[in-house]
């Protein structure tokens, strides 16, 4: 443990000495950001000749109600170029840490209903968060350590200290509100969690909290807030599901 902090803090007062990324790092970034913008650019050009202005990031309900109104004609008939164009865009705001996921989980009950919606948003969701961990070990650590040094050495340290549980600890991180999940998918990688811990811990954590947002989105017009989604009694499931999913490391700890 003592060898991977100092390894931590020489890459640290490396990556502060000078521009985080180098010149093949930003062009193989950009390289990703045209790839998004040609899988766009190709449902655009299948979709009819229409007035898209309404298509934009949803910043507030308001915004996502506009949105909704206006795709629910072309679900229907164009279902596909939707379903596309719609998981393009999520997995984009994933990978990039574009916040407003909440908004595109909402509109995805909202289009495509429960199970659906549901199904639609963790696939994004957890692909997202992959492109985001492969992106990060390709060009993170210098950002990662220039954004947060002092919590990237705080999940270090919890990481080395679960190994043998950390399937565990990631699916706790997951449910729970403890660490933003943006930084999970960015420090991941850096702090050495195995891809396939990372990727059951996402695609199984984020089920709880991805059914109420999507159930949400079905009555789009009740929400006043996005604080409407998790009222007390929503956290407190969160918190209780995270506690059981940590158990048996807490058992183990016992033990031993």
């Amino acid at each position: 443990m003592e060898k991977s902090e100092e390894r931590l803090v020489g890459n640290e007062d490396k990556s502060s000495s000078k521009f985080p990324l180098t010149m093949w790092e930003i062009s193989a970034a950009f390289g990703v950001v045209i790839a998004y913008a040609l899988g766009l650019l190709g449902v655009y050009l299948t979709m009819p000749s229409s007035d898209y202005s309404f298509l934009k990031l949803p910043r507030t309900l308001e915004d996502l109600q506009i949105l909704r109104d206006h795709l629910e004609s072309y679900t229907s008939d164009y279902t596909l170029q939707v379903l596309v164009g719609y998981s393009v865009v999520y997995i984009f705001m994933q990978t990039f840490m574009i916040p407003g996921t909440v908004f595109m989980s909402l509109l995805a009950g909202a289009l495509f209903g429960v199970f659906r919606g549901l199904a639609l948003v963790l696939f994004t969701a957890t692909t997202g968060a992959s492109s985001c961990f492969f992106l990060s070990k390709l060009i993170g650590r210098p950002l990662v350590f220039s954004l947060w040094p002092d919590k990237l050495t705080f999940f270090q340290a919890q990481v080395a200290k679960r190994r043998q549980n950390l399937l565990n600890y990631m699916l706790f991180l997951r449910v729970t509100p403890t660490l933003p999940n943006t930084f999970i998918n960015v420090a991941s990688p850096i702090v050495d969690v195995p891809y396939h811990i990372f990727f059951l811990a996402t695609f199984i954590g984020l089920i709880p909290a991805a059914y109420v947002t999507v159930r949400a989105g079905i009555a789009l017009g009740e929400l006043r807030s996005i604080g409407d989604l998790y009222d007390f009694n929503s956290i407190a499931t969160l918190f209780l599901i995270g506690i059981v999913s940590v158990t048996p490391t807490l058992m183990n700890k016992n033990k031993t």
